[in-house]
């Protein structure tokens, strides 16, 4: 069985998304585009370049949550235009490389041990971490009679998921902020004979917790540099010109309208890449160090409409959280990933983008909408002069390959890995970001075009 979901209440202090569940349906109590909360721990808190750094040893969530019957992945053959003899550079980074090579990381794994419900432990729990951007729960064991249910939800309950009995070794869909309230919710029961019943009980075996924006910005210390790395590498190329998607809105309409395309993809409970929709049908692209399987697909987080809701301000929106389903196409050399979400009807409304069919000139000014470092969306290359580091710097560079990419100095960060960068000229998608580096660069959106018609 497939999950049910629904639009959620989030706040601006939460870094992160996550895996999977049995059935679960959310609640909300607030208009799609009220704020819902407050992100920013402190004003004043820069923002902190990742990409450069290593990998972070992560323990990995024992019993990811097993796929049910999906298509056979695509992946299709090499371009004639891209010679995969001529490899990446082993000095240029991943754009979200420190967790899984790839994935930014944007929280911890912790062993728990609780009962919860019937005679082995209180109906009702609170999972509570100060300061944490988000609590997500993994159930090994839910087992309940028939007619009761399981909640999760933040203390206010304005955002809140319903389990069914049956489901087990999942992920719950994560709370947004830093505590979640677990409660089994029983069926009437008069005579108090279903409650003497022995061994029945929901099992919280791990919790996966987000960082705090400190925390965040401490992991880049925390990270040994690569072989062979100067350290100097970076992703925000001079002074970092990225700013809050919505203040964008008067100033570059369509490019804020454009932006609310992308996702914020919470992988594993604890990483993090960018994701977007791609042409009318349910279809997201994101990077393929990110995402590869339907399995993966399955147990993430799929985050629209995460973005501040004022310039400068430090309230959001609240996001839509819909699950990762199936992934349809999926190639190393070109890294990018193709799948659907579920519930796509509750996301359908925040429009999508188009790749261009034709390789970009020299000096095509760009933006790059993104969630760096897990923030709220931000967009990279204002117009004026702030869009001078943000534009076409080689269009036949080498990715995985020679001819793969497109380099620019737009800036972006750990978390941008997936992100599109966009033609200010046909807003389109020239390519499709993953390497940092300064230059930093994407994969060629005409390669991705013609590799990907038959899904679009």
């Amino acid at each position: 069985m497939r999950r049910k979901t629904g639009i959620v209440v989030g706040a601006c202090a939460a870094i992160v998304l996550a895996g999977a569940a049995g059935a679960a349906t959310a609640t909300a109590t607030r208009g799609t585009d009220a704020p819902a909360g407050t992100w920013h721990e402190a004003p004043g808190v820069s923002r902190t370049a990742v990409a450069a750094e290593g990998p972070l040893p992560v323990p990995s969530a024992s019993g990811s949550a097993a796929a049910s019957a999906a298509p056979s992945i695509t992946k299709a053959d090499k371009s004639p235009e891209v010679s995969p003899e001529a490899t990446v550079n082993p000095e240029r980074v991943l754009e979200s490389a420190t967790a899984t090579p790839g994935r930014q990381r944007v929280g911890e794994l912790l062993d728990v041990s609780s009962l919860i419900g019937y005679l082995a432990g209180p109906p009702k729990q609170t999972f509570s971490y100060p300061g944490a951007s988000y609590v997500k729960l993994h159930f090994a064991r839910m087992a309940m009679l028939p007619g009761d249910y399981l909640t999760v939800s933040n203390p206010d309950a304005t955002e809140s998921y319903r389990y069914e009995p049956g489901a087990e070794d999942k992920w719950a869909m994560s709370i947004t902020g830093d505590t979640a309230v677990v409660e089994v919710h029983r069926a009437v029961d008069p005579l108090g004979l279903r409650s003497a019943l022995e061994g029945l009980g929901v099992n919280v075996d791990h919790v996966a917790r987000g960082f705090s924006r400190t925390e965040q910005a401490r992991v880049p210390a925390e990270t040994p540099e690569r072989p062979g790395r100067t350290g100097r590498e970076e992703s925000i190329c001079g002074p970092d010109t990225s700013t809050d998607a919505v203040c964008y809105q008067s100033t570059d309409p369509v490019a804020y309208v454009k932006s609310k395309a992308i996702a914020r993809l919470l992988i594993n409970g604890t990483e993090l890449c960018t994701g977007w929709r791609v042409g009318a049908k349910n279809r997201m692209l994101t990077n393929n160090h990110c995402l590869t399987t339907s399995e993966e697909a399955y147990d993430t987080e799929v985050w629209f409409n995460y973005q501040c809701a004022k310039c400068g301000g430090y309230d959001v929106f609240k996001p839509t959280k819909v699950w990762g389903d199936q992934v349809l196409s999926t190639d190393h050399l070109l890294d990018y990933t193709l799948f659907s979400v579920g519930a796509f009807d509750t996301v359908e409304k925040f429009g999508y983008l188009t790749l261009d069919t034709a390789r970009p000139a020299k000096g095509t000014e760009l933006y790059v909408p993104q969630h760096p470092a897990g923030e709220p969306t931000r967009i990279a290359g204002a117009k004026g002069e702030k869009a001078g580091n943000c534009a076409v710097d080689n269009n036949d560079y080498t990715g995985y390959a020679a001819h793969s990419d497109v380099s620019y100095f737009c800036d972006t960060a750990g978390g941008s890995s997936g992100s599109p960068v966009v033609s200010r000229k046909t807003n389109k998608v020239v390519a499709l970001h993953h390497f940092g580096g300064c230059p930093n660069s994407g994969v060629r959106g005409d390669l991705l075009a013609a590799r990907l018609r038959s899904f679009l």
